[in-house]
């Protein structure tokens, strides 16, 4: 496969899952950019995700690092879940801040690979950091053609 096969399919299966993803459209979040191990997604802090602090739950952080993890471990078109996450957070995100997760695979071998997410928001401050295990399971993202389609 050649380099700008292997964008366009990482590409082809952001758009799918992110299509198919009624969470994370429910939350405002926005692919930036996609490549195979990679994706970046951005969301904008609302009054609904507010805590009781007054800053953004953390939550809602943890799906946006979630969700570009997602991205990015299913770039290859191989169907892949989440073994396991973790999440850092570093500084709050307040009401009106636009944060960006920028997730870049690690690691891929075998059934599994390891996925770093930084979330910043709009001035680049570094609001979280999010490590993700992904596994691949069977199928695939993006609908397979038959013989006679």
């Amino acid at each position: 496969m050649t380099d700008l096969e292997a964008m366009n399919l990482a590409n082809q299966c952001a758009q799918a899952m992110l299509t198919r993803d009624a969470a994370s459209q429910a939350m405002g979040m926005h692919l930036l950019a996609a490549a195979p191990g990679c994706a970046h997604v951005s969301m904008s802090v609302r009054a609904d995700m507010i805590q009781g602090h007054g800053t953004c739950h953390g939550g809602y952080l943890f799906a946006l690092a979630d969700s570009a993890f997602a991205l990015a471990c299913n770039s290859y078109n191989d169907a892949t879940v989440g073994l396991g996450c973790s999440i850092d957070y570093v500084a709050p995100a307040r009401l009106g801040d636009t944060l960006s997760a920028e997730c870049r695979e690690q690691s891929r071998a075998g059934r599994t690979g390891n996925y770093d997410v930084r979330i910043t928001n709009q001035l680049g401050q570094l609001i979280a950091l999010f490590h993700g295990k992904s596994y691949k399971v069977r199928g695939t993202v993006l609908a397979q053609e038959t013989p006679n389609e």
